[in-house]
């Protein structure tokens, strides 16, 4: 396995690992994106990487042993109606760290990597992103409408959808 330069802390008892405090994490996240921005206060570490950098420190956060986030227990999407942000969270289920990246993506052509190759989790969170908000998961194996029906016009939790039938408008 790929190792950083960042190490977990040792417990008392030989070879056992504690969970990675926010400020360790970061200093991690910093080695596999020096560029990396942060926000700060909340209870997990919230990493905000580029889109196109995406893939690639996916990979990273599960293959570097440090990490191990083996976990993808929750990816959704925001429309801030001037772009999206999509929102994924994981946490090691060897070390008990949790880590949070959020992606902020072009509104009017929300394009990123699929991630469900390395965690299988994403394949049905990324279908039903794609159905309600029309975020295109590039390489996905099956993009296709999780809830409404195949033949359904729009993106029914974007701000800017119309239901006709309903009258409803954000």
């Amino acid at each position: 396995m790929n190792k950083l330069k960042c190490r977990q802390k040792n417990n008392e008892l030989p070879g056992a690992e504690l969970k990675m405090t926010n400020e360790e994490l970061k200093q991690c996240m910093l080695e596999l994106l020096p560029d990396a921005a942060f926000e700060e206060g909340g209870e997990w570490l919230v990493v905000t990487p580029d889109a196109t950098q995406w893939k690639r420190f996916a990979l990273q956060l599960r293959e570097f042993s440090t990490l191990h986030f083996d976990y993808l227990f929750c990816l959704s999407c925001i429309d801030w109606k001037t772009h999206f942000t999509m929102v994924y969270h994981f946490t090691s289920t060897k070390f008990r760290h949790t880590l949070v990246v959020k992606i902020k993506l072009d509104r009017t052509n929300p394009v990123i990597d699929t991630v469900c190759d390395i965690w299988r989790t994403a394949e049905f969170h990324e279908r039903e992103v794609y159905d309600l908000f029309g975020v295109q998961f590039t390489h996905h194996p099956d993009l296709r409408r999780l809830f409404m029906t195949d033949d359904w016009k729009g993106w029914p939790l974007r701000k800017d959808y119309e239901d006709p039938v309903n009258m409803i408008k954000l």
